[in-house]
């Protein structure tokens, strides 16, 4: 249990590192910002919004600070946080990536910003693809809970219902982080190729779910669906 907390501890302090490397670029790069920073792209990689230099700067780092905290709380809060140290390394392995990501979004608009030529869309798209192959690893170690994972009103009555749909989610978001690298070489298309087979998986998991369930009831395999277990 002391080990496993250790390792806990390790991996947000590395996520909070990674937090402060973002921070520390930003003050370091601050006098040459300009007044209004370009933060937001279009698919074609073209610029669509600004904030002004304070908030473009902060932005992404208090976001990611905020979200290690919110990772840090929910196991606490859980009622079944117990069934989530299960999977804890999981968990936060997903917590350092996450952050990983956001950061890497972060420094790319802040060079962009300081005049160099870097694709915000394209670095938006492989960081979304690494997330997504990564929570097609970590969906299939999710035990039942009430903030993590793919909750249906489904998945939360029937424990086989839930581990039956994390296992299709795990297959189908690794295709969808697949589909989202051949993106990479359409160009302007990329986020089509990240967006659609994401918006597919939420779909056909959820409807999967549905028809799971309502299948176990119908052939009376389910016993009482209200009933959740601390594995």
């Amino acid at each position: 249990m002391i080990g496993s907390r250790l390792s806990t501890r390790l991996r947000f302090g590395v996520a909070a590192l990674l937090v402060a490397v973002g921070a520390v670029a930003s003050l370091a790069t601050a006098p040459d910002l300009p007044e209004r920073m370009v933060t937001t792209w279009n698919a074609a990689g073209g610029p669509t919004g600004t904030l002004a230099r304070t908030a473009g700067m902060w932005l992404v780092p208090g976001l990611a600070a905020g979200l290690i905290g919110l990772f840090a709380l929910l196991p606490r809060i859980d009622p079944l946080g117990g069934n989530i140290a299960a999977f804890r390394v999981h968990y936060d392995r997903f917590v350092v990536i996450v952050t990983a990501f956001l950061v890497a979004l972060h420094l790319a608009v802040l060079a962009v910003n300081l005049g160099y030529a870097v694709n915000v869309t394209t670095v938006a798209v492989a960081g979304a693809a690494a997330l997504f192959y990564y929570l097609g690893t970590l969906l299939p170690h999710i035990e039942p809970n009430w903030f993590v994972g793919i909750r249906t009103p489904w998945t939360l009555s029937d424990d086989t219902v839930w581990d039956r749909t994390h296992a299709l989610g795990g297959r189908l978001f690794k295709i969808s982080a697949a589909v989202a690298v051949v993106g990479l070489l359409v160009g302007e298309y990329a986020v089509y190729f990240l967006v659609g087979p994401a918006l597919a998986t939420v779909a056909v998991t959820a409807a999967y779910s549905y028809v799971l369930y309502a299948r176990r009831r119908e052939e009376g395999a389910n016993g009482d669906p209200a009933t959740r277990t601390t594995k």
